[in-house]
């Protein structure tokens, strides 16, 4: 009897070291029970320290890997991540475009957290233009936030962490709705502005959900899992998103799950002794 796997494909750069990039997306997508693709854009030189170097792939190389996985794979939802380049995210939106899966999931990888930058600055404007159009779910985190409204302070926009992310949500939709290079293309769209570097005490994420116009605003609260192992945070819980989309489970509920997947993996990982900086978290939890 033939059995049918749900497919989510991940478009990011690579982790030797497994708790980041692509890594963390195929361990997030295997523990959420989808099926999961690769897409290659570049070679960070990395491991739980730090990033050493990056090595972008040819264009045709990238461009290649999707037609060769969109001409075989009946793929349910794409997860993005580190797009170094310009002509990368130029290319990633036409071909994302051209072949329009259900959902798009963009994890806006601009810093990693050894300070190395793995979204070249001159290219953060592209990444509004060409990028922020076409996700289903953006997921921010607040450094992140900042740079994409191209802001020094995101508590500029209100009177505390709180009122500044929900503002800050609003007005990413708004620069996807009025790029003008790429047109939306789905009618519900959403920003999670996660609150994992503000100076709460807890780590509540701020959803901000848009469909056929109509805009919504929900949190989603937990508590704050003092760890050291963090590396890869930013991939897992979007991954986990695009693997809860690719099931068929509705967008608000999906960041739900993959909020409670990633808290869970957090403190079941706080103990990990993995490399001798930032280790992974437990992707298998649930298993192991």
């Amino acid at each position: 009897m033939s059995q049918s796997l749900k497919i989510a494909l991940s478009i990011a750069g690579f982790d030797g070291s497994g708790g980041a990039g692509m890594q963390a997306d195929l361990k997030t997508f295997s523990a959420r029970g989808v099926y999961a693709a690769t897409v290659l854009t570049s070679l960070p030189i990395q491991n739980t320290t730090g990033v050493k170097n990056v090595f972008d792939l040819p264009i045709q190389a990238i461009e290649e890997q999707i037609d060769s996985m969109f001409e075989d794979l009946a793929i349910q939802s794409v997860k993005i991540g580190m797009l170094h380049t310009v002509e990368i995210i130029e290319l990633i939106s036409k071909k994302l475009v051209e072949y329009k899966p259900r959902h798009i999931v963009v994890d806006p990888v601009m810093v990693a957290k050894s300070g190395h930058r793995l979204l070249k600055e001159d290219a953060v404007n592209a990444l509004r233009e060409y990028i922020l159009p076409l996700a289903t779910v953006l997921t921010p985190n607040l450094p992140e936030a900042q740079d994409i409204l191209g802001l020094g302070d995101l508590l500029s926009l209100g009177k505390n962490d709180e009122e500044s992310m929900e503002i800050a949500g609003i007005k990413i939709l708004e620069l996807g709705n009025n790029s003008a290079k790429i047109k939306p293309i789905y009618s519900e769209r959403a920003v999670v502005v996660k609150g994992g570097h503000s100076g709460l005490t807890t780590s509540n994420d701020c959803l901000v959900v848009e469909s056929s116009g109509v805009r919504e605003i929900f949190w989603l609260d937990a508590d704050r899992i003092q760890s050291n192992n963090n590396h890869g945070t930013g991939c897992t819980f979007s991954a986990a998103i695009a693997a809860e989309l690719a099931k068929g489970t509705t967008l608000d509920e999906s960041v739900v799950i993959a909020k409670d997947y990633l808290t869970k993996a957090m403190d079941a990982g706080k103990n990990l002794k993995i490399g001798k900086g930032k280790g992974p978290v437990q992707f298998f939890h649930e298993f192991w």
